[in-house]
């Protein structure tokens, strides 16, 4: 009996959290500072639930300007969604955008079928019956109070990418 409830209560702690920031979220971006992307990236690799995957990153030094926490919260939702779908052994790549001021991260998952694209950023979305649906809503948040945008297309390896264009360097 004590497996069931300790999944139950997991997942009301999920819940809870992602409805937490989500609320947290909906402001705009008034004071961004510079901060490291790689940096960020790497400190929230360390602190989400990635099982056995791997962070690649495809930048040395890329400083912008954001707000570090709700970055982070973006690259631990972009992360956790990646493993979740890409299974205990993703391969996750967070790099810089060569033509736009911005950048992308991506998996070497199954991907996000082409007509799906768009919904997967609307609350509620899930494809997995113990997903929330917020987590990639907090990302378009996010994304939304720095002033960015934010598009999925197919990784090289076949998953997902999904690229943050409209970033301001620092």
């Amino acid at each position: 009996h004590i497996e069931p409830v300790e999944r139950s209560l997991s997942r009301m702690e999920t819940l809870v959290d992602d409805l937490l920031t989500l609320a947290r979220e909906g402001d705009a971006v008034d004071d961004p500072c510079p901060v490291d992307l790689v940096a960020v990236a790497t400190d929230a690799w360390e602190t989400t639930d990635t099982r056995r995957g791997t962070l690649r990153t495809a930048a040395d030094e890329f400083e912008i300007s954001a707000d570090e926490a709700r970055l982070r919260q973006l690259f631990e939702n972009l992360f956790r969604n990646g493993v979740e779908h890409g299974g205990a052994d993703a391969a996750i790549t967070v790099g810089t955008l060569s033509e736009e001021d911005g950048f992308y991260v991506a998996d070497d998952g199954p991907g996000i079928p082409e007509d799906e694209r768009d919904l997967v950023f609307e609350t509620g979305y899930t494809t997995t019956a113990d997903g929330t649906g917020f987590g990639l809503n907090i990302v378009s948040d996010v994304v939304d109070a720095h002033g960015w945008a934010i598009r999925v297309v197919e990784s090289e390896a076949g998953g997902a990418r999904f690229e943050i264009t409209g970033v301001e360097p620092a």
